[in-house]
């Protein structure tokens, strides 16, 4: 039976000013409604809905009602997300690679387009993924200096079938060493910058993906999440966040973490935008045994214009607010914003209700426990030999120390420590065992406050993002507290659930994101992303 720990997680945004300001810029603005308006060259910018009324909001359907219409040519598309990524790369770093080959794919799409052939469902689309997925023909670094160089010679699963949907790779996207971190400063290359205010962080380990989506460097991006690493910084950076199911996506050519609990995700500037994506890459996968064999739904059936739905579009659906998820530790705006998300459920006809779930406290240090165990086992084979770039030395014991030692930061050495201690024979019991335990608790205190709610909605993150080098500068109090796990709270939701979160701004155009963690039943995305579709579309003007 399915972990419901694994359980599909979106997130979802709403927003309205960018503050990212750039040099003969006023600023950097990156909602779906404000692109037209942008001064920086914008993709979508004479496109207009095809005739069939899609859903509000979706770039992808636009750029495919443009190319079909032969409005834009798929070359002009890609010179002008090249365009913007030169301008704006600079302040926010987002990638540590950029495809020499865009141009030449999107020549190719064009030839096709000329042919009458058929197009994929992302034809057109530009994508951005996270540095830990392998891409052939590309480096695949992990953020680390361990693999500096490394090209694979292959796709990971994910990566190929969003090449086979007509998608185009961008580039590859900074994130913490192997999604070590919940900021993105653990990066061995380059910090990157929040698009809405560059002297903060845009949240880890996937903030080079949510990064790249905030400031419309591509239309979509592929990140990981194991505790949190998509979901918290999608909060973050104001965009679409999904973490599915574990089992819904295939890990293969996905860099170990925590095997697990890891999962590829999806980040987009709409929902509707999101679960395109997630549809294109879901499916079962022979090169992982862990995918699941269940069929993969049309997930954005469901999500309609704005102006079909009904008075009380979710009249009757059962919502659960996590008590815990807004007790002490949770800044006073999140919680606000959460209950004024939950007020605006009961709008469209939910019936919303407080939840309790008594195990929550414990998920944080057996997420720690078994995602660091884990991890230690997973990253023993970069040892200069096997994998990892190779320290030259006398003997084989040098040769492996030194080769780490060089190759890995700090964040990855602490837990690798950490993780073996848990592992090792005289406490294997008393850490890893017990966790295991304490996992199966928090799964069933899940499953019961799902079967009486059809979904939970939470909080994405205790706080909005920080500022840049406050994070270490905290670490070192929090240590001398003995309190390690203070830090953490950023990811504190992201070991539970998947998630929806939506972006609350309350009036003030200064303010910075707030997201809203919709978490929903196993293989149950499609009516995730309903849900959070027609919570985004009835907000705007919010």
């Amino acid at each position: 039976m399915l972990s419901t720990l694994q359980n599909p997680r979106l997130s979802l945004l709403h927003h309205h000013h960018h503050r990212f300001p750039l040099k003969g810029h006023r600023h950097l603005h990156i909602t779906p409604s404000a692109r037209a308006s942008h001064p920086l060259p914008q993709p979508t910018a004479t496109q207009s809905p095809p005739s069939t009324s899609p859903p509000p909001s979706s770039t992808i359907l636009s750029i495919r009602h443009s190319l079909l219409s032969r409005r834009q040519t798929a070359v002009q598309l890609a010179e002008s997300y090249l365009a913007r990524i030169q301008q704006t790369e600079p302040h926010i770093r987002s990638f540590l690679h950029i495809s020499n080959s865009v141009i030449k794919e999107a020549e190719e799409l064009d030839r096709k387009i000329e042919r009458n052939e058929e197009l994929g469902p992302l034809a057109g689309v530009f994508v951005g993924v996270k540095d830990n997925i392998c891409t052939a023909n590309m480096p695949s670094t992990g953020g680390s200096k361990v693999l500096e160089g490394y090209r694979p010679p292959f796709d990971a699963t994910a990566v190929r079938r969003v090449k086979e949907c007509g998608g185009i790779i961008v580039g590859k996207t900074n994130l913490d060493e192997f999604g070590m971190g919940s900021t993105t400063e653990g990066s061995a290359f380059q910090v990157t910058a929040n698009p809405w205010d560059v002297s903060r962080v845009p949240g880890g380990s996937s903030g080079g993906s949510a990064a790249a989506v905030s400031a419309g460097q591509c239309v979509v991006s592929l990140g990981s999440d194991t505790g949190g690493s998509v979901r918290q910084p999608a909060s973050f950076c104001g965009v679409v966040g999904i973490k599915p199911t574990y089992g819904r996506v295939s890990r293969y050519g996905l860099m170990a973490y925590a095997s697990s609990l890891d999962a590829i995700g999806c980040f987009g500037s709409s929902v509707v935008d999101t679960g395109i994506l997630l549809h294109a890459i879901s499916g079962h996968d022979q090169l992982d045994a862990t995918t699941s064999k269940r069929e993969v739904p049309d997930f954005t059936s469901q999500c309609t214009s704005a102006s079909f739905f009904e008075s009380k579009p979710l009249k009757g659906l059962r919502v659960g607010v996590i008590r815990e998820t807004l007790d002490d530790g949770v800044d006073g705006a999140i919680k606000s914003s959460i209950y004024e998300a939950a007020a605006h459920l009961e709008e469209l006809g939910c019936n919303v209700t407080e939840v309790s779930l008594p195990s929550f406290s414990l998920g944080l240090p057996a997420y720690y426990i078994l995602a660091l165990s884990e991890s230690s086992s997973n990253l023993s084979r970069y040892d200069g030999i096997r994998y990892g770039n190779q320290i030259g030395a006398d003997e084989l014991n040098s040769l492996y120390g030194d080769s780490r030692a060089k190759g890995f930061g700090s964040e990855v050495k602490l837990r690798i420590l950490m993780g073996t201690y848990a592992l090792s024979a005289g406490y294997y019991d008393a850490y890893y065992k017990r966790a295991q335990q304490v996992r199966t608790l928090i799964q069933r205190s899940f499953k019961d406050a799902l079967d009486k709610n059809d979904i939970l909605i939470s909080p994405a993150a205790p706080s909005t993002a920080y500022s840049i080098g406050m994070t270490y500068c905290l670490l070192l109090l929090v240590r001398r507290k003995n309190d390690p796990l203070a830090m953490s709270m950023s990811t504190l939701l992201g070991c539970l659930h998947w998630c929806c979160h939506v972006e609350l701004l309350k009036g003030d155009p200064m303010a910075s994101p707030v997201g809203l963690q919709i978490i929903g039943a196993a293989f149950d995305e499609a009516k995730l992303l309903k849900v959070g579709h027609i919570f985004e579309q009835t907000l705007q003007g919010h």
